[in-house]
């Protein structure tokens, strides 16, 4: 027992000094990746992004965005370094990078992207029926479940129409779920087929976990891409969460995850500090996706299944208004909220910008705490 007090003091100690660094390193990069921003006007566009429509969010027009590539390259750079880990770290860092990537080109495409229009199903039935070339109509019958999906997704989309649409963004994140589960379920073993619950110990849901692992990946990326709608939010909500899954990665005995996680919240704290009202930078969609993938499949290979609606309760609640309010106009026929996310209905209810934050980031740590205390159980 004396002999293992000080291993444990010593790892503790090596994941700390880990997120450290890697808030101290990207405090260096950042104001370099600003002047970057900057030169080749990756900056906010008031066209399309009907938030700014806002009196109180019009001065956020022209701030940088992709200030999410601070804590992406920063955690992917150190993780590289330090804690290549074939079993524990190639995945995640995988996915993260994965859903960055698609979050980049989002960004990009939104910036300096032309306008991409879809076809209704009405314009596709008429092609059907209308069109001079037979294997043309053929290939719009065969397609027509394809366009329907399409049409489908864009109920909980924008209606921006130059970045990456909806349902290519499904798509790619089910991409990333589906390396989540495929690596949880046959590479980490089949401990991990089972899920923890609080008080009642491992329950085997074997192969349904698979398609559980998906949704999971995909929602969370999504919760916390939503919840980047003001300065400092995600960010805020974020350096908690990905404490709570170093400490329980730690209590777990894995280390290369603990250190995995501490890396990311240290990285997050540098860029909290640059993204606080007024912001410096936001970090758009390739740190709000690639941050969201991580925190999913972190939280996943820990075991804390049953634990992330709580680590990540806000982001979920963000999430959540935003199904609700999706589903109460196309099926309703009216708005449950002012305006979708929570965040912005609070905001039209009068509150300022500075209290929507502090206090979803109060109620934010409060479930983070109760996270943890549960899973220690």
């Amino acid at each position: 027992m004396t002999d293992f007090l000080p291993l444990q003091i010593n790892s503790l100690t090596a994941i700390i000094g880990s997120g450290i660094v890697a808030c101290l390193g990207s405090l260096v990069g950042a104001p370099l990746l600003i002047r970057f921003l900057r030169r080749f006007g990756i900056v906010r566009r008031s066209e399309g992004d009907r938030t700014l429509a806002l009196e109180s969010r019009k001065d956020k027009a022209s701030t940088p965005i992709m200030g999410g590539i601070l804590v992406i390259a920063t955690v992917a750079f150190l993780t590289y370094l330090w804690n290549w880990d074939r079993r524990y770290t190639w995945v995640p860092i995988g996915v993260m990078l994965l859903s960055a990537a698609l979050g980049a080109v989002d960004d990009l495409l939104n910036i300096f992207g032309k306008e991409r229009r879809q076809r209704s199903m009405s314009q596709t039935i008429t092609l059907i029926r209308v069109h001079k070339n037979w294997l043309v109509r053929a290939w719009f019958a065969i397609t027509i479940p394809w366009t329907m999906f399409k049409r489908v997704t864009t109920i909980f989309g924008s209606k921006q129409r130059t970045g990456v649409l909806v349902h290519e963004k499904l798509l790619l994140q089910f991409a990333a779920g589906a390396i989540s589960a495929w690596w949880i379920y046959w590479k980490l073993g089949e401990t991990w087929r089972d899920i923890y619950v609080p008080f009642h110990g491992f329950y085997s849901i074997d192969g349904l976990i698979i398609p559980l692992i998906i949704v999971i990946v995909m929602f969370t990326a999504n919760a916390v891409n939503i919840s980047d709608g003001m300065d400092g939010l995600a960010g805020g909500m974020l350096i908690p969460t990905f404490g709570a899954l170093a400490f329980l990665s730690w209590i777990s005995g894995y280390d290369g995850l603990a250190t995995l996680n501490a890396v990311t919240a240290g990285a997050l704290i540098t860029y909290t500090y640059f993204n606080v009202k007024p912001a410096r930078f936001q970090m758009g969609d390739v740190g709000s996706l690639g941050l969201g993938g991580l925190l999913a499949i972190n939280a996943l290979a820990t075991n804390s299944m049953a634990i992330l609606p709580f680590i990540a309760f806000m982001f979920y609640a963000e999430a959540a208004t935003v199904i609700v309010q999706s589903i109460g106009r196309h099926v309703f026929g009216r708005r449950v909220f002012r305006m979708a996310p929570l965040h912005h209905h609070l905001e039209l209810r009068g509150w300022s910008e500075e209290k929507t934050i502090m206090r979803m980031w109060v109620v934010h740590l409060a479930f983070v705490m109760i996270g943890v205390w549960l899973g220690l159980h």
